[in-house]
């Protein structure tokens, strides 16, 4: 679900939930029967959960560099409410924090939303390529979470794809619709419209586990 169509349900469900208050306890309070509080209950407490859910994801997210993730997802124990919080922000199996770790991004550096109308950089500085005992994987994804087709059939890039570094030792991905000349190595497709972007670190290092390691923001250079 594109998070524009998210945005649409909450409001939707936000206006009904207003109207069944204003009519069962304003309007018509003598129609009200056994029958018809129970399913208004129900009704509105699903209502109630998906509307504020975002919110409650929002209280366990950390955000640096404009990527999101949620530090503790897939251990054993977790509170409902956390586990809520997972699955919200990372929808699908996860594993615990020492055997993945995951982030995920749909905005720039400067906070605005990614499109392939322009072109960005991510950069790697020498020797800050994720740490891990593993691999890693950056994939590209459009606004509803499909993976994006691209004339050379590349859908991720990671520590085994062959990216070149630069004279400094330092590595950049070039995220664009368009291959980027010189680069091609370095290139992960984006489509031309809206897109979104996640991070995986498999068997990630200390730096990653204690919260040291930060993700390179996503810049925008064209």
């Amino acid at each position: 679900m594109s998070s524009r169509m998210y945005a649409y349900l909450r409001v939707l469900i936000g206006v009904l939930f207003v109207f069944v208050i204003i009519n069962s306890f304003i309007l018509n309070p003598n129609s009200r029967t056994v029958r018809n509080d129970v399913i208004q209950g129900i009704l509105l407490g699903a209502g109630m959960a998906f509307a504020t859910l975002p919110i409650i994801a929002r209280f366990y997210v950390t955000k640096v560099n404009g990527w999101t993730t949620v530090f503790g997802c897939g251990k054993p124990g977790n509170g409902f409410l956390f586990r809520a919080a997972c699955a919200q922000i990372f929808p699908g199996p996860v594993n615990v924090p020492e055997e993945a770790m995951y982030w995920t991004t749909s905005a720039d550096s400067a906070g605005h939303t990614l499109s392939g109308k322009h072109d960005y950089t991510m950069h790697f500085a020498a020797g800050q390529l994720p740490p891990n005992n593993a691999f890693w994987s950056l994939t590209m994804a459009d606004d509803r979470q499909r993976f994006v087709p691209n004339p050379i059939n590349r859908y991720i890039v990671n520590d085994r794809s062959g990216l070149l570094p630069n004279a400094d030792g330092s590595v950049d991905i070039y995220i664009q619709n368009a291959a980027p000349a010189g680069h091609q190595s370095n290139w992960l497709p984006a489509p031309a419209s809206n897109f979104i972007l996640w991070l995986r670190v498999y068997e990630p290092g200390p730096a990653i586990l204690n919260g040291q390691y930060r993700v390179p923001p996503i810049v925008k250079v064209k």
